[in-house]
């Protein structure tokens, strides 16, 4: 199984934005899944998991 690489930062800067949403990880078997809308389909997509707020 191919490893994903990790990276944290504190802030980024994204342009040319089609969407945004913010949702929540789900359980999906063994593993964990975000669903978003079927018309971004083999799309290109950035996930951006957000620190727990205090």
């Amino acid at each position: 199984m191919k490893k994903v690489e990790i990276r944290e930062a504190n802030e980024i800067t994204v342009k040319n934005i089609q969407a945004y949403m913010e949702k929540t990880v789900t359980r999906f078997g063994s593993g964990a899944k975000v669903d978003c809308p079927k018309e971004f389909l083999g799309k290109k997509v950035f996930l951006i998991i957000k620190k727990d707020e205090e």
